[in-house]
């Protein structure tokens, strides 16, 4: 067990897999107890029976991010059950396989996209981060992409939009709340070899659409953003916020160039 989040609290959303999951472990792993938050009850009891099983503190809470007084509920159930709150991932977020071009994407895909992907980082906020003025201070840390930097290569418009909608949040709450002690910064994974991904990458055609862009020529690990995670997440980062973190195997680097 480590120390680096010893005595915090943290709430992750989208807990139940992916970068959720590896988050929730390794936060637990470094001391933090973790409110484990997600619509999939199954998988997110798993995680919080690991963490236990491990020697960590964790709680279980059903929620959809897409509603806010699930959001509200979720901060709530963290604060009764651990005294506070420090650290909010607002992580949770859905890829559509129906998500196209402007000219193929129905506009119930686009909603239900921004619903949860927008909406849950504005909802999550919303309540955490009185949570985090009552505990002092602290952390947030929201979810975009390497997509709200650049042009996705494969067509997923809705998608693409949500994480720039959640990329300027990001920064703006940064600057609204800096004198707070609340950081807000945003993490922007690459391309994952996640379910939500490969769902979405169904083809070795798409696969490899993606992987000649990226200058380490693979896929990235879930488990290799919750180190990035970790890192926004604690004291170490103390003077970093508004930050667009990207950790996304040199893509940013190859294809976007400073105004």
């Amino acid at each position: 067990m480590g120390t680096r989040l010893e005595s915090k609290v943290a709430l992750i959303t989208g807990a139940a897999s992916g970068i959720g999951r590896e988050t929730s472990l390794l936060f637990a792993s470094e001391g933090a107890a973790v409110a484990c938050v997600d619509v999939d009850e199954t998988g997110g009891r798993g995680v919080v029976a690991e963490i236990e099983a491990a020697g960590g503190r964790a709680i279980f809470e059903v929620c959809d991010v897409a509603s806010e007084a699930s959001c509200g509920d979720a901060v709530v159930a963290a604060e009764d059950a651990f005294g506070a709150l420090h650290i909010a991932f607002n992580n949770a977020g859905i890829m559509d396989s129906a998500d196209d071009d402007a000219v193929n994407t129905d506009e119930a895909v686009f909603d239900r996209t921004l619903a949860i992907n927008v909406k849950g980082v504005f909802f999550g906020c919303k309540h955490q981060i009185p949570a985090l003025r009552r505990a002092g201070g602290g952390a947030i840390i929201n979810t975009a992409s390497f997509v709200a930097l650049l042009g996705a290569a494969t067509p997923q418009i809705a998608y693409t939009a949500s994480k720039g909608a959640v990329l300027a949040m990001t920064r703006e709450l940064s600057v609204i709340h800096a004198r707070e002690n609340i950081r807000v910064n945003a993490l922007c994974p690459g391309p994952l070899r996640t379910e939500l991904l490969m769902k979405f990458l169904d083809t070795e055609e798409k696969r490899q659409r993606r992987l000649v862009h990226i200058p380490m020529g693979r896929f990235g690990e879930a488990k290799e953003m919750a180190q990035a995670a970790l890192y926004l997440a604690s004291d170490e980062a103390s003077y970093l916020t508004g930050a667009t973190f990207s950790v996304d195997g040199g893509i940013t680097a190859a294809y976007v160039t400073p105004e």
